[in-house]
C-alpha cells in the first residue's frame, strides 16, 4: 500500500509539474527579423468576417491610398459566426430583447441599455444605406428585410410586460411601440404563437413594425467582393496567422501559414486589427502586451431548431422574442424568427446552448486549453466556481432530447411537431473572463473593443449584439486608434456616411425621424414617418412632459 502512495504521489507531482510548465510556456510571439527595404502595409485584417469587411470599408473610404491586406484561415469569407445560419440573423435594436431591460428591485425598468443599441442599429442602418447608394452593397433584400419586433410574454411576466412598454414609449426611439394583451390581435401579428394556446393563459405582447432580420453573411461577402476591385487591397483565404510581433520601428510583423501549401510568409504593418471572432484571444496573446494577459474565454454554442416548411413559414413573419429562463446566459433567450436566407423564407427556433472547447465551429477542441496560461488559469477556475448556475444550464441544454427540445419550441408554437423541424448547430461565441490588476475576475456577456495603449493593435471579443452594431463599434474603435484623424480630416466623410454621428438620437426625436426615414426608404424597411414641424426648444420640453404624462394610457389594448 505504501508502495501504491509512493507512485500515486510521484505521478501526481509529475502531472502538477507537466501543467505548471504548459501554464508558463512562452506564448508571445518570437520577434521576427525583416528585410532592409521591406514594404509596410497600412493595415492587417485577421479574419474574413462581418467586423474585418466592415472596419475595411471605412477604412478604404476614409484612406483611399492605403494598403489593406485581410487574412482568412477557412477558404472563403463569412463561414464562421457571420454565416447567415451561424447567427440568428436579427437587426438588434432593444425592441423585443428584454434582457436589456432588467428590472431593478423597487420594480422598474431601466431601459438605457436597450436605447444604448437602438442608437448603435441605427448607426448600422445609415453605414449600410450609404453602402447601398454607392454600390458597395447590392439590393437591400439580399442581405436585409423588414420583420416586426415582438417581445411576447404569458402569466406572471404580463405585468413585466405592460411596465417595459410604459417605460420605453417615453424615449423617441421606442414611441412608435405598441403594447396589446388582446389574444386576437396576438394571432394577427404572429398566428403561430397564439394557434392552439390555453385560452385561459393571460398573454401579452408589444410589436415595433421598424425591425429587421438581417443576413450578415451576405454583408460580409458584399463588402469584401466590393474592396477587392481596390488594387490597394489583398485578401488571402487558407491563410493562419501564426504570429504577431512587434518590430523596432514600433510596427508590427504578422506571420502567416498558407494551410494549403505550408508555405510560410510575413507582413509588416503598421496596423493590427484581430476580427477572428473566438480565436482573437488565442492571438491577442502573440502579442505580448501588457493588456492581453487580462484575458481568457469561455467558449458556448448555439443550436436552432430550423423549418423551411411553407405552411409554417408563409404564416410566420415575425421575430418574436420571450424571456430567458433562470440562471440562462443572455444570449440564450428563446426566440421563434423569421429568416430570409439567399431568396428563401426559413423559421428558426432556439437558441438551445451546447458546449465545446472550440472557440470557432470550424476550430479544434484544444483551444481552450491552448488558451490558458499563468496569467488567466486561476480567473478561469474562480468564474468556473462562481458561476455554478451557469455551468448547471449549460449541463442541462446539452442533454436535452429531440422531445425536450420540441416542448420549449410548443411553448412559443404549440401546433408544433417535431418531423418539420431539423437541428441545426449555430456559430460558436466566446465570453470574455476578464481579469484587471487588483480586480476580481468578471465574466463578460457582450462585445468589447481591445485597443493597445498606442493604438496600433486592436481586437473585438466577446458576442452579443456584435453583427448588428458593428458599424457603430468600428467607430469606437476608429476613434481608439486614430483619434486625430477622426477629430480632422476624417470628420466630414464619417458624417457623410453617419449622419447622424455624434448626436444622440434617444433625445433627438426630429434627428432620429429623419435618420428613419432616410434608412428605412433605401433598405426597404417599415417606417411611418412623422410630419411633426420643427419647434422651439421650450415646446419641445413642453412635448416631453407631455408624453411623460399620457404614455401610460397610449396605445395600451385591453385584454380579450
Amino acid at each position: 500500500m505504501k508502495k501504491f502512495l509512493r507512485y500515486l504521489l510521484i505521478v501526481l507531482a509529475l502531472i502538477l509539474l507537466a501543467i505548471l510548465v504548459f501554464l508558463f510556456r512562452p506564448v508571445a510571439s518570437k520577434p521576427v527579423t525583416g528585410n532592409d527595404g521591406e514594404p509596410v502595409v497600412d493595415a492587417v485584417l485577421i479574419g474574413g468576417g462581418i467586423m474585418s469587411a466592415t472596419l475595411g470599408t471605412y477604412l478604404n473610404e476614409l484612406e483611399p491610398d492605403w494598403k489593406i491586406q485581410m487574412y482568412e484561415r477557412l477558404d472563403t469569407v463569412a463561414q464562421e459566426s457571420s454565416y447567415a445560419f451561424n447567427n440568428a440573423g436579427t437587426g438588434h435594436s432593444g425592441f423585443m430583447e428584454m434582457n436589456y431591460t432588467p428590472q431593478a428591485d423597487d420594480g422598474s425598468i431601466d431601459i438605457k441599455r436597450a436605447e444604448n443599441i437602438a442608437s448603435q442599429f441605427e448607426v448600422a442602418k445609415q453605414f449600410w444605406a450609404y453602402q447601398v447608394q454607392n454600390g458597395r452593397l447590392g439590393q437591400p433584400n439580399t442581405f436585409i428585410n423588414p420583420v416586426p419586433h415582438i417581445a411576447f410574454v404569458w402569466g406572471n411576466e404580463v405585468d413585466y410586460l405592460k411596465r417595459r412598454y410604459q417605460a420605453m414609449v417615453k424615449s423617441p426611439l421606442f414611441a412608435d411601440m405598441v403594447y396589446t394583451e388582446d389574444k386576437a390581435e396576438i394571432e394577427r401579428w404572429s398566428p403561430l404563437v397564439m394557434q392552439g394556446r390555453d385560452a385561459n393563459q393571460q398573454v401579452a405582447a408589444t410589436r415595433m413594425d421598424i425591425g429587421s432580420d438581417v443576413n450578415y453573411g451576405a454583408i460580409t461577402t458584399q463588402l469584401i467582393d466590393s474592396l477587392s476591385k481596390n488594387a490597394n487591397f489583398s485578401l488571402a483565404t487558407n491563410s493562419e496567422v501564426t504570429g504577431i510581433s512587434r518590430n523596432a520601428d514600433k510596427t508590427w510583423t504578422v506571420s502567416v501559414k498558407n494551410l494549403k501549401t505550408g508555405e510560410l510568409s510575413q507582413t509588416k504593418t503598421r496596423f493590427v486589427f484581430i476580427g477572428a471572432g473566438g480565436a482573437a484571444v488565442k492571438l491577442l496573446q502573440y502579442t505580448d502586451l501588457p493588456e492581453s494577459k487580462y484575458y481568457a474565454g469561455f467558449p458556448v454554442g448555439g443550436l436552432f431548431l430550423m423549418t423551411d416548411n411553407p405552411a409554417i413559414t408563409a404564416a410566420h413573419t415575425a421575430k418574436v422574442y420571450g424571456k430567458a429562463e433562470l440562471g440562462a446566459p443572455p444570449m440564450s433567450v428563446p426566440h421563434i424568427d423569421t429568416r430570409y436566407v439567399d431568396g428563401k423564407k426559413y423559421v428558426l427556433f432556439g437558441p438551445f446552448a451546447t458546449y465545446s472547447n472550440k472557440f470557432l465551429k470550424n476550430g479544434s477542441q484544444l483551444d481552450l486549453i491552448k488558451s490558458a496560461t499563468k496569467d488567466n488559469a486561476l480567473p478561469m477556475i474562480n468564474i468556473g466556481l462562481e458561476n455554478t448556475d451557469l455551468v448547471k444550464y449549460l449541463i442541462s441544454q446539452v442533454m436535452l432530447s429531440d422531445d425536450e427540445r420540441l416542448k420549449e419550441l410548443q411553448k412559443y408554437y404549440p401546433n408544433a411537431k417535431l418531423e418539420d423541424w431539423t437541428a441545426v448547430q449555430g456559430g460558436q461565441r466566446v465570453q470574455i473572463i476578464k481579469k484587471l490588476p487588483n480586480e476580481p475576475a468578471k465574466l463578460q456577456f457582450g462585445t468589447e473593443i481591445f485597443s493597445s495603449e498606442d493604438g496600433t493593435v486592436t481586437a473585438l471579443l466577446g458576442a452579443s449584439p456584435g453583427a448588428s452594431t458593428s458599424p457603430h463599434i468600428l467607430l469606437n474603435l476608429l476613434e481608439k486608434s486614430f483619434p486625430e484623424q477622426v477629430q480632422g480630416k476624417w470628420k466630414a466623410k464619417i458624417e457623410e456616411i453617419i449622419p447622424s454621428y455624434g448626436k444622440d438620437l434617444s433625445k433627438d426625436a426630429t434627428l432620429l425621424d429623419e435618420v428613419r426615414r432616410n434608412t428605412s426608404r433605401t433598405l426597404g424597411l417599415n417606417y411611418q414617418p412623422k410630419s411633426t414641424p420643427a419647434v422651439s426648444p421650450a415646446t419641445d420640453a413642453a412635448n416631453v412632459e407631455r408624453l411623460k404624462q399620457t404614455s401610460d394610457e397610449v396605445v395600451i389594448k385591453p385584454a380579450a
